[in-house]
């Protein structure tokens, strides 16, 4: 080997080493931020003339990326149901010492009219009933405000969510351009797929998402359910938020590209992600509560109803301790009625507070009409009444089974399954999210094993580097000092 060509070879190896030494020091400063990906410098052969660094590359698994990405969008959908369970749940029924679920509330005011029933004469345990029939009608009607509220977060949350997607997408654009303009002219696009893969990372949080790679790097987005969500250009994500919730209030459907991906009119609806779950909660599992306590609501009506007391009945039942606007008609049996929880009341021709006479509750007639009186002797120790509303509160009566409760039973038993229904869905999801949660971080884990900085790794790099370095420039130092004795030899002849 000619000392040009030595020279040479040393000067390439030198420019490698720096060039490595400066990846080096990229990796160590990014170490801890996040979504960084190790960079290495890629060193070829030049034929017979040393080395040269062919380009930068990442540490990066798709298939470790994809689970992540999965993983990401199951947790957030589970996450996002979660939250709202639990708002109702500790609203509803987390309350043992509170005693303000229905359940806690129907038995309070089946022993508070025991209790009357005992000494029907007695006006402080008529009160006593009487409040405790209105501390059940108010249970209902702040556990349908609760539900309605739950539901108005979830599509506002929905909409929040949309406008996060479109945002992303517009930088998705930005960065994806960059990562093709790179690729085709051979620049260093290391730092651009990482912010990409941030992005993608984002985006999963909130749908469902899947990535297909083509050529020059250039990048496709779909949903998990097949939809085009970035396509050479971002598709339209759109959502008309409804402001105010009541019961049979039917939220609208997130829009992709035209396509419907939430709520029942969805042929192709997102399988995970924070949408998917606003959806479930907003859609799903918060009408079934809801129908829950209208079906309770409508057994109180029919458990208190008052029929008609004359010799031959003619009269149909009507409201009686428990009323709601659509008196004096009865809601009709095993058929929820919607909405019926938040606008049931305690009548108040028996209710004192507005004037009423608590006296009806043991005699009857509290409609006003004399023919549904039952203590026709007017006697002050009457406890018939009384005594059977008791036993009505344990008579089984039909309830709709699309409520998901227990579909015959008492008005007490039907309430507990509600109460359990709730209860065993919010316990699946947390049960769930934590599953999706150690799944996510194990997947996360073995993905910055793979793609993530080691310290110690680097930094023995680094001697390896700088031995390299030093081998060169002490070949340099050597060629040098023979170049200068060669020229010296010459010039003395």
């Amino acid at each position: 080997m000619s000392l040009a060509t030595t020279l040479d070879t040393a000067r390439a190896s030198l420019m490698a080493s720096g060039i490595q030494s400066s990846v080096i020091s990229r990796n160590i400063s990014a170490a801890s931020q996040a979504g960084y990906s190790r960079k290495t410098a890629l060193v070829e052969t030049y034929p017979g003339a040393g080395v040269y660094v062919a380009a930068i590359q990442r540490a990066a698994s798709a298939g470790l990326f994809t689970n992540v990405l999965t993983s990401t969008s199951a947790a957030a959908r589970q996450t996002a149901t979660y939250a709202g369970l639990q708002q109702i749940a500790a609203s509803t029924v987390d309350d043992p010492e509170l005693n303000q679920s229905p359940t806690a509330q129907l038995n309070a005011l089946k022993e508070a009219l025991h209790q009357y029933a005992t000494a029907p004469d007695n006006m402080t345990l008529a009160r006593a009933a009487v409040s405790s029939a209105k501390d059940m009608a108010t249970a209902l009607n702040q556990a349908t405000k609760t539900v309605q509220a739950t539901r108005e977060g979830a599509d506002a949350d929905m909409a929040t969510s949309v406008a996060n997607i479109n945002q992303l997408l517009t930088q998705f654009a930005t960065v994806n351009t960059a990562v093709v303009k790179g690729t085709i002219a051979g620049d260093d696009v290391t730092d651009y797929l990482d912010q990409r893969d941030s992005i993608i990372s984002q985006l999963s949080q909130e749908l469902g998402i899947s990535v297909s790679i083509r050529g020059n790097g250039d990048a496709a987005l779909y949903t998990d359910s097949g939809i085009a969500l970035f396509d050479k250009q971002a598709r339209t994500v759109s959502f008309a938020p409804t402001t105010a919730y009541t019961p049979g209030t039917t939220g609208n459907a997130v829009i992709i590209d035209g396509v419907a991906v939430t709520g029942a009119s969805s042929v192709m609806p997102l399988k995970s992600g924070k949408i998917a779950g606003l959806a479930d909660l907003r859609d799903n599992a918060t009408v079934t509560y809801q129908n829950q306590l209208d079906e309770i609501a409508r057994g109180l009506i029919a458990t208190f109803a008052e029929s008609d007391q004359s010799a031959v009945p003619a009269l149909p039942n009507v409201p009686g301790l428990f009323t709601y606007p659509g008196a004096p008609a009865i809601p009709a049996s095993a058929t929820v009625s919607v909405g019926l929880a938040g606008t049931i009341t305690v009548a108040a021709s028996v209710d004192p507070a507005s004037g009423g006479n608590v006296n009806l509750l043991r005699d009857g007639a509290i409609s006003g009409n004399p023919a549904y009186n039952y203590n026709t002797t007017g006697n002050a120790g009457f406890s018939t009444r009384l005594q059977q509303l008791v036993d009505n509160m344990s008579v089984a009566q039909p309830f709709d089974v699309t409520a998901q409760g227990k579909p015959n039973g008492s008005i007490i038993e039907f309430a507990a399954s509600s109460a359990s229904w709730i209860e065993t869905q919010r316990k699946t999801t947390s049960d769930n999210v934590q599953y999706q949660n150690t799944l996510l971080d194990r997947t996360t884990s073995a993905l910055s094993n793979v793609s993530g900085v080691n310290m110690d790794d680097e930094m023995a790099f680094m001697l390896q580097v700088e031995r390299t370095y030093s081998a060169s420039s002490k070949l340099i130092s050597t060629v040098d000092n023979m170049l200068n004795s060669l020229l010296a030899a010459v010039g003395a002849n």
